[in-house]
Order: structure tokens, then C-alpha cells, then sequence
């Protein structure tokens, strides 16, 4: 148990929710640490990592095996240890579900809108892609229509060409208007996104972490294990809000968006605690060859850069 009280706190909190989502918070484990890192860890270290998280021995096996069989993970079995690497389509996966929460900043918008009309195939097909859509941040702003702002046209293009929907799906890319940001267009974004919902999740995951940010920021020394929990709750609790985020800019949101003020929390918390982070996973995380390799170069760009 930490010595400080409010990652006592945090900790705390995480291991009483019922059920603790392990596969998920692994998952976490591997985006945030491991990946950067080679992508292959000694369950055995990996147990150990989570044991302060309330995760005993049992759950983590069964977790990284099931894991396994969804082709996050693959198994290798040196002598009596078992090493789990992100596979190829693991490894894709993980890139396109942690990279906008990394991004510096959202690119200044242009005025224009991509629509994509889905009212002309068949209903199964249309239901999976107005969920796959809706992880791109596409909201339904009419039947049979889903419509984002900034939306990136690669991720979509490739979206739906692995849901088989390229061919029939119809997307247009509207022109800049004059009138981008009035009333009507507010109130249409507030109801098909779900603005509300979405602040009060942001506004929670504020209160959660501005006593940690408030009791460290002044802090002369950190303690290793402390930041890796830190690190690992704040990308895990932003996570699962950000992947409900369409990030829509600025002109379209309420003046008192409370993503805003979660992302530069997010931001700054997570700068804090990276080095000592890093410092703790090299001491407690193996491969076969020992200690984890370097993190790649990648990983000092994220949130605009880490200075370690």
C-alpha cells in the first residue's frame, strides 16, 4: 500500500468496483508500458506488476489467456516461464486505440463535414458500422446518416472496408459555410453526441485525479511504484472516456467543455510520473533477455512530447 494518501485513495477505489475488468486494465498495461517497449513480457513480472491493483495470480492467467485467444496476445514458452507478445493485428489494434489518447492537440478545424449514408445496406451490415463508426466518433445526425467534422478518411476508408462496407457505403465531404458554429448546429451536435453524458464523465474523472495532481505536482521525490499506478489508473480511467469522445472542435462544444480541462490534467499528471514510471518497469518487468529494452522514440512524442 502507498505511503501517500491520495494514490492510497485511487488505488482503493479501483480495487473495490465489482467486477474489476482485468483483461481491460491489462490491456492498459500493454498500450501505456509494454508495447513502446518491446510488446513482450514474463507473465510472471506481470503478475507481480498488478498484484498492488488488487489483481491476484488466478485472474491475471486468465485474463492474458483469454487475451490470447481474441489474437491480442501470443504465448512462448521458454523452459517453465510463459512470455506474451502483442501479435501483428494486437499491436494495429493497440495503435488505433491509444492514438488519439496521446494526441497533443486537436488540429484547427476547416469548416468542413464528412457524411456517410448507410440507409442502403442490409440491417446487420448497418448496425456494425454505425458501432464501428460511432468508436470513430460519427454521430447519427439523421436515419441512415453519420456525420463527424474532423473525421480522419484513412481510419474510415479502412474501417469500412474490414466490415465489407466500402463498396456500398456512400460518403460525402461537405464545403466550408459561412454559418459553422450557430445555435441550431450546437444543439443538433449536444443531442447526437450526448454532450452531457460525456461532461459529467470527464467531470468525474477531474475530480478523481486533481487531488493526486494537487498533492505531487510540489513533490521532490517520487515513489517509483506509486507513478506506475498513477500512470496506469490515469490512461486506463481517461481511456474509456476519450474512446467515447468524438473530439469534436471547438467552436461546435459548450464554452465550459470539461474535455478540456481533462486532457491538460491528463497531460500534465502524465509528464509528472513518466520518468519514474519508466524507472519502476524496467525494475519489475522482464522478457527472456531480462530487463525490458529501451522505450522506442515514439513514445517520447506522446502528449507533444516527454522529457525524460
Amino acid at each position: 500500500m502507498s505511503k501517500n494518501r491520495a494514490v492510497s485513495q485511487l488505488v482503493e477505489e479501483f480495487c473495490q468496483q465489482r467486477p474489476i475488468r482485468a483483461g481491460s486494465l491489462i490491456i492498459t498495461v500493454y498500450g501505456d508500458s509494454i508495447a513502446p517497449r518491446g510488446g513482450t513480457v514474463w507473465l510472471g513480472s506481470l503478475i507481480n506488476s498488478l498484484e498492488p491493483l488488487g489483481l491476484n495470480q488466478r485472474l491475471v492467467r486468465t485474463s492474458v489467456f483469454r487475451l490470447a485467444k481474441e489474437e491480442w496476445l501470443t504465448a512462448e514458452q521458454i523452459g517453465r516461464r510463459s512470455y506474451y507478445s502483442l501479435t501483428a493485428s494486437g499491436r494495429r489494434r493497440f495503435e488505433k486505440a491509444f492514438k488519439r489518447v496521446y494526441a497533443p492537440v486537436l488540429p484547427d478545424w476547416d469548416g468542413q463535414w464528412c457524411l456517410v449514408i448507410t440507409s442502403q445496406l442490409d440491417q446487420d451490415l448497418r448496425k456494425n458500422v454505425k458501432e464501428e463508426l460511432g468508436w470513430l466518433g460519427f454521430g447519427p445526425i439523421a436515419p441512415g446518416v453519420m456525420a463527424h467534422p474532423m473525421a480522419d478518411m484513412s481510419e474510415l476508408q479502412s474501417s469500412l472496408k474490414d466490415l465489407g462496407a466500402l463498396d456500398d457505403a456512400i460518403i460525402f465531404q461537405t464545403h466550408k459555410q459561412d454559418v459553422i458554429n450557430g445555435r441550431p448546429l450546437r444543439l443538433l451536435v449536444r443531442d447526437c453526441w450526448n454532450l452531457d453524458e460525456l461532461s459529467e464523465s470527464y467531470r468525474q474523472f477531474l475530480n478523481k485525479f486533481r487531488p493526486i495532481w494537487n498533492e505531487l505536482k510540489n513533490e521532490d521525490k517520487l515513489d517509483p511504484e506509486d507513478c506506475f499506478l498513477i500512470r496506469t489508473l490515469l490512461i486506463h480511467e481517461y481511456r474509456r472516456v476519450l474512446l467515447r469522445d468524438p473530439q469534436l472542435p471547438e467552436e461546435l462544444l459548450p464554452n465550459d467543455w470539461e474535455g478540456t480541462a481533462a486532457r491538460l490534467l491528463c497531460r500534465n499528471l502524465y509528464r509528472l510520473v513518466a520518468e519514474k514510471t519508466e524507472y519502476h518497469l524496467s525494475q519489475i518487468l522482464e522478457t527472456a533477455e531480462g530487463p525490458l529494452p529501451d522505450a522506442s522514440p515514439a513514445f517520447y512524442k506522446r502528449f507533444g512530447g516527454l522529457s525524460i
